[in-house]
């Protein structure tokens, strides 16, 4: 194994240190003038790029999480926003963009949106404050959804005609996933396709602007992604807006010569791209988290399996250990969601067995295999073996690929429905995968808001609830619907774990010393 791990990283520094010698002569890599990168006109000023962005536009943004925001560019259209309060009124489409003071939330002003349909916005509370204002229009629909509209915008095909959603809040029959009030058009349809109910999920006619992000761009405007841990959908909001007559504007690193790169790592053709911008270091941090380049999140290098540290004691340990114990079927696919979930790849990787280590860990951002992190870096994973684009793989799920779905939980109620989404971020991919996976559970605290637990010799012990009560009568918003579920959901709170559905009570059976009970909800 050793001298496997040898051969890959003597391989892998041939390959790079062959690029980088091939590009030497053509690498810019500070912000670009056209004439520091020969003749090609794609290469411009991030002001330049700019102005193609006119009042009224409809603009596609790229990014997820804290991974591939185009921060340079988003900057620059605030400064010029808050400089001449142009361009305004401009109708953003963006799937789960981080960055709390940073990357799409920059575009929080009021006046420089006039709408907004998002996956998630998490990590963007100036946004949603702007949004649950009334300030701007939105729309939250699931974020594979956001996916395949992007898709269908390319292929000029009218939006997403699916089952996901059905029974929850993007349903018309409930919210149709408007977001601060019904006075809002409809954009979400029920509709009979073949005797079965459907959800058409309304696309834009055009996308004017894609702002997105790379590595390098060669001088015909080709654009890779080696030192990206994402794709996302970077290739379908660029088909988007060429194919809607619209501009591809690509914020990169650097720009290398012609012929740098063979074509299989090529994500972005320079046939759709219009204008490439080159940010400074500041603007083009790797992630979001950290300036410093981690080559395991792009597959570059491998992280020793002895650099994961293991969870301190706490909730969310007991929780991930106890979801992991589910984990008996080889070679299983498994997505993880945010939050809580995402201790469950840590305690595989610190204290998985000989099944559990076999299962394919996934992310709806695209990513199979190795170890999902969380936090900023959340979608991405250490060690991966594959990546692919984001579409690709919600197809996956929505097919019903995922044979186990770990996620988190705000509310829950006495039949069984989850909210997680009316506290503002949205569903994110929650409901594409808690629909269609084979066996879902859900992780989270009886109530959150300074909870305050004690963990000594194998107990715990709640020292002090939190203010906010999870369980309750009915949850405020669907985002899982218990009536579409079937038998398939398990949700596991603290130590323990509680089964059932269209029931008036979950069954509580402890594992940390609470004893066994019913839970009353109400």
């Amino acid at each position: 194994m050793q001298d496997c791990t040898a051969w890959r990283l003597r391989v892998i520094s041939g390959q790079l240190a062959s690029t980088s010698k091939r590009s030497a002569e053509g690498v810019v890599g500070q912000p670009c003038r056209a004439e520091a990168a020969g003749s090609s006109s794609r290469i411009c000023s991030r002001e330049e790029a700019l102005d193609l962005i006119q009042d009224g536009d409809s603009l596609v943004v790229a990014g997820f999480v804290g991974c591939g925001s185009p921060e340079h560019l988003l900057r620059g259209l605030r400064a010029k926003y808050d400089a001449t309060s142009h361009p305004s009124n401009l109708d953003v489409y963006v799937g789960a963009p981080g960055g709390k003071g940073r990357g799409v939330e920059l575009l929080a002003a009021e006046g420089l949106l006039r709408s907004l349909t998002y996956g998630w916005l998490g990590l963007s509370p100036k946004l949603l404050e702007l949004v649950m204002k009334g300030k701007a229009k939105a729309w939250n629909f699931p974020l594979g959804i956001m996916s395949h509209l992007f898709r269908d915008v390319a292929a000029k095909r009218p939006g997403p005609i699916s089952h996901v959603g059905l029974g929850t809040f993007v349903d018309p029959r409930e919210k149709g996933g408007k977001v601060g009030g019904a006075h809002q058009r409809d954009k979400v349809r029920l509709m009979d396709v073949g005797g079965r109910d459907m959800l058409w999920y309304e696309a834009p006619r055009r996308i004017h602007i894609a702002l997105l992000r790379g590595t390098s761009a060669d001088l015909d405007g080709n654009i890779s992604y080696e030192r990206e841990p994402l794709l996302v959908d970077n290739l379908n909001q660029a088909f988007a807006a060429h194919n809607s007559g619209g501009k591809v504007i690509v914020q990169v690193e650097r720009i290398v010569d012609r012929g740098s790169f063979p074509q299989r790592l090529i994500h972005i053709p320079g046939a759709l791209v219009d204008k490439v911008v080159v940010a400074p270091v500041e603007d083009h941090w790797p992630t979001m988290a950290s300036p410093v380049y981690d080559g395991s999140l792009t597959g570059e290098v491998r992280a020793p399996s002895s650099s994961t540290r293991p969870l301190a004691f706490s909730p969310k340990r007991i929780m991930a250990h106890r979801a992991m114990l589910e984990l008996t079927k080889p070679h299983s696919i498994v997505n993880l969601g945010i939050g809580a979930p995402e201790g469950v790849s840590v305690m595989v990787a610190t204290h998985g067995d000989a099944v559990s280590r076999t299962c394919h860990l996934t992310t709806e951002a695209g990513v199979i295999g190795g170890s999902p992190v969380g936090g900023l870096l959340f979608g991405a994973a250490r060690n991966a073996t594959a990546l692919m684009p984001a579409a690709s793989i919600i197809d996956f799920y929505q097919g019903g690929g995922c044979d186990l779905a770990v996620l988190g939980m705000a509310e829950v109620d006495a039949v069984g429905n989850v909210n997680v989404s009316n506290f503002g971020p949205g569903c994110g991919g929650f409901i594409d995968i808690s629909q269609t996976s084979k066996q879902v559970i859900f992780l989270g605290t009886f109530t959150s808001g300074g909870l305050e637990v004690d963990i000594k010799h194998g107990k715990l012990t709640i020292v002090k609830e939190g203010r906010v009560e999870k369980f309750r009568k009915n949850v405020r918003e669907k985002t899982f619907g218990a009536a579409t579920a079937g038998e398939r959901s398990i949700i596991l709170n603290k130590a323990t774990i509680c089964f059932g559905l269209a029931i008036p009570y979950l069954q509580v059976v402890s594992h940390g010393g609470l004893g066994n009970k019913r839970l009353m909800l109400h």
